[in-house]
């Protein structure tokens, strides 16, 4: 290689590297404006995970605290469509892209915004991973108390990119199904955020039993207990328990959120618990960041 030849390969090198610094200093600094991250997965599809981020988000906003949701599926987004915004667009300013604003001025993110909703994503890892940063760091997120962020299925290129971009993560939630088959899957997704040192707020068990509409009589339809088994088994704290409710899938089908559309449902009822505990550990979270500053 000639001199010439050598000197642009280093130009190029060095170009490359500013710009990468230039990216991991946008992001931080859009993210330095979020008080806390949270991500929310699960072993396996199925389980009702995006349903309860959704919830999760609303539960929050109606508390008072600022939110957002991050639809990180890229494959199967669904975020839009339980929270009523198919068919939307972002909007364009000079500061970047602004997200769709949802139900309680709920600001969300998902690639159904990007594109048709019928046309399928047919992308390998290093699109995906391209699409989740520049989520992270060309959104014009703003002032948030909280992120949600809702991952896929599995232990793949998503959940790993937003444990590279986010290593100031406030802790992960995961979602599984009563069943011990469910759990058994479901549990790789602890093992996989305890190895990359994301803290673990607690396992959630959806579905877990049948409320009679009519009666109030509570049927178990799978096998109950294997979330609340998991959870001790791994050492996590274990959240609590959403029952199957048909309000539940009927609210979704029309996109409304349960916690609004049904806040009397029995769904909404165990939920209340759940935020409750989700917020107790994030106040937690604050006040020891807050003696960490301090000392």
């Amino acid at each position: 290689m000639s001199t010439t030849q050598q000197t642009s390969v280093n130009e190029t090198h060095r170009q490359r590297l500013l710009e990468q610094r230039q990216q991991i200093e946008q992001l931080r600094a859009r993210m330095s404006k979020i008080k806390h991250k949270i991500a929310v997965i699960s072993g396996k599809g199925g389980v009702g995970k995006s349903t309860v981020t959704v919830n999760l988000a609303v539960a929050f906003a109606k508390s008072g605290y600022s939110v957002g949701i991050l639809d990180a599926d890229i494959h199967g987004p669904s975020v839009p469509r339980l929270m009523g915004l198919s068919g939307q667009q972002v909007k364009l300013g000079p500061p970047g892209v602004f997200p769709v604003i949802g139900p309680l001025g709920i600001r969300v993110i998902s690639i159904d915004f990007f594109l048709p909703e019928e046309i399928p994503t047919i992308w390998r890892g290093p699109l995906k991973m391209g699409a989740i940063r520049q989520f992270l760091q060309e959104i014009v997120w703003g002032d948030l108390d909280v992120l949600f962020i809702d991952l896929p299925p599995g232990t793949g290129d998503e959940p790993l990119t937003i444990a590279q971009f986010l290593p100031e993560m406030d802790g992960v939630i995961v979602v599984t199904m009563p069943s011990e088959l469910s759990s058994a899957i479901v549990k790789k997704a602890i093992t996989f955020a305890l190895r990359l040192n994301m803290p673990i707020i607690g396992v959630i068990e959806n579905m877990s039993g049948f409320v009679c509409p009519h009666c109030g009589t509570k049927t178990e339809i799978f096998q109950s207990g294997g979330g609340q088994k998991m959870a001790e088994e791994s050492g996590v704290a274990f959240l609590g328990n959403i029952p199957i409710d048909p309000k539940v899938g009927a609210d979704a089908d029309q996109g409304k959120p349960f916690m609004i559309a049904h806040e009397d449902s029995s769904a909404a009822k165990a939920f209340v618990g759940i935020v409750e505990k989700v917020k107790s550990y994030l106040k937690q979270r604050e006040r020891n960041r807050n003696l960490e500053n301090s000392s």
